[in-house]
């Protein structure tokens, strides 16, 4: 009993002088939080072969006509001037993305095509309900409660503070169970019950407890991971290149907690035996090829290029003209990214599915301040979790040869929320009756056949963070900073120029607007803990004046 007891102490000794030298070489509270975030970290098993399910054989009739395939591909914090389609591109045009590109050179690029939200998740709830997420409380980022006190006790050089709300803390339910509620109707439903063979592949982010799972709100396969944030290889792989930005307390917890771990539909967690972007490109190809008999729905939620960074040794190589290692880091992802893409273009070709398959590709949201690469976002202003043009404002492309005419911009605002009502047209699907789809079937403007936009106004809302477009005009009202911004976008699409002042009529009549849109939005599903403070105008690890450009976030 004695030796036993004996043995017991000295392992209590070693976990507190583990805890101990971790409080000291991290930093107090912070080391405490990366600690437990590592105890937390799910060590993934062995690479599993996935074999997708098969569409039976099919020998066309004469005449029949095959409901079309849509998969949308959906990138993660990529910037409007990640893609060279604008005329830019990664690291100052240096990096090309030919096959994203295309898509809107064969199709139609949208360059008001606005996400749903300003970070992931509630963004993905619009795409993936055809409905502003804050109509059914999908208001903030599910994160656990470890990471909102890390990231809310980190003040930075900020000359304002980040606030946290610990008060609220007994609000928030697990974050594993904070997925899409119950009742909501998701795209992949609505293409399950037109006869379509539904498939995700990648990032979910809207739920992880057994009901809220991909596998149980519409896929009928689900390849990929819950969580909003993923490693792309093991840190210690020898093929890997990492890019850390220690001055960024999100890119420590990541580090400190994520796994590159897959599942397959509810099963148990497998490392992928690649670089996860990779991985899921060739994924993506293999269910093409297995559904090649049957419509399909293909949702590709890839999770590059959001940090943590890392390239595999041949893509960082190939950027060998970058002498910044993190900007070098994520062009070889973006660079990745693309190639990706082509392949899955490539397979459709192959199969001879090109045809008869719309394409969408877009992203959840602008690039990352925190990342501390400028331009991701030129020529607009804001980063992700703002409402400036650079936080909404994305890549957005569509392509369905033949139904589609190539080469279009078509102008007009535009919303995540829109892909569901046009992929639910082309697969004719009815949209719900019982409830209110934002979203509009795009292609009838796209060719004409329907007169007018798609929307006189579309809104954003985090907490007491609220905007509204109208036309011309944009408004942003956020209460903790006291910002209240009429913006010209026609004259001044950077949203330098305040005309607040000088055009009262003009804001009251955008105030109304707000009014009358908050009045339908339900109440938050869970609490916002923490307003953290972005600057406008320079990445996160750029030094703050007291003249910056900000605005709090919250989540």
């Amino acid at each position: 009993m004695m030796r036993w007891l004996k043995r017991l102490g000295i392992a209590v000794a070693v976990i507190a002088a583990a805890l101990v030298a971790t409080w000291f070489a991290i930093g107090g509270r912070e080391g405490i939080i990366l600690l437990y975030a590592s105890w937390q970290k799910v060590t993934p098993g062995p690479y599993q072969q996935v074999v997708w399910q098969k569409g039976p054989a099919h020998t066309p009739i004469p005449g029949e006509k095959r409901k079309p395939n849509v998969i949308v591909i959906l990138a993660d914090d990529l910037g409007f001037n990640d893609v060279s389609f604008y005329g830019g591109g990664t690291a100052g045009g240096r990096v090309k993305t030919p096959n994203i590109d295309s898509i809107g050179r064969d199709g139609v690029n949208f360059p008001a095509g606005y996400a749903g939200n300003a970070t992931c998740a509630p963004s993905r709830a619009a795409l993936m309900t055809g409905r502003y997420a804050t109509r059914f409380g999908y208001e903030f980022t599910p994160t656990p409660i470890g990471f909102q006190r890390l990231v809310g006790g980190h003040q930075g050089n900020a000359p304002w503070p980040t606030i946290y709300h610990a008060d609220r803390e007994a609000d928030v339910p697990d974050f594993r169970m904070l997925g899409i509620p119950e009742g909501e109707i998701t795209i992949a439903a609505m293409m399950q019950k037109a006869g379509y063979h539904t498939v995700h592949l990648g990032k979910w982010h809207l739920g992880e407890n057994e009901t809220q799972r991909p596998d149980k709100r519409g896929f009928d396969e689900s390849l990929g991971f819950y969580s909003g944030a993923a490693m792309f290889m093991d840190e210690n792989d020898p093929n890997v290149v990492n890019a850390k930005q220690d001055f960024d307390p999100i890119d420590k917890f990541l580090w400190a907690g994520l796994t590159n771990g897959v599942r397959y539909n509810s099963g148990p967690i497998f490392a992928p035996n690649e670089h996860m972007t990779d991985y899921l490109s060739d994924q993506a190809v293999e269910a093409i090829r297995a559904n090649k008999d049957r419509p399909f729905f293909i949702y590709l939620a890839y999770n590059a290029v959001h940090t943590p960074l890392q390239a595999t040794k041949e893509d960082y190589e190939a950027m060998s003209g970058i002498e910044d290692h993190t900007l070098r880091v994520y062009a070889a992802m973006v660079r990745q990214l693309d190639r990706g893409i082509g392949r899955v273009l490539a397979e459709l070709k192959a199969q001879g599915l090109d045809d008869d398959t719309l394409v969408i590709f877009t992203s959840d949201n602008g690039g990352a301040h925190y990342v501390g690469i400028d331009d991701l976002n030129k020529p607009y202003s804001g980063w992700k979790a703002t409402f400036y043009e650079g936080g909404i404002r994305i890549p957005f492309f569509m392509r369905w040869p033949g139904v589609l005419p190539a080469g279009v911009t078509y102008a007009s605002p535009i919303s995540h929320f829109d892909i569901f009502a046009t992929a639910a047209a082309a697969a004719g699907e009815t949209l719900p009756a019982d409830r209110k789809i934002d979203g509009v079937d795009l292609v009838p403007f796209i060719t004409g056949a329907a007169g007018g936009e798609p929307h006189q106004v579309l809104f954003w809302r985090s907490g007491p963070y609220v905007v509204v477009r109208q036309g011309k005009w944009k408004l942003q009202i956020e209460d903790t900073s006291k910002l209240v911004a009429l913006y010209d976008l026609e004259a001044d699409p950077a949203e330098k120029t305040n005309l607040v002042d000088s055009q009262p009529d003009k804001v009251a009549e955008l105030k109304a607007l707000i009014a009358g849109w908050q009045a339908e939005q339900a109440k938050p599903l869970w609490p916002a803990l923490m307003e953290g403070v972005i600057a406008i105008d320079h990445p996160l690890n750029r030094p703050w004046t007291r003249e910056d450009r900000y605005v709090y976030w919250s989540n």
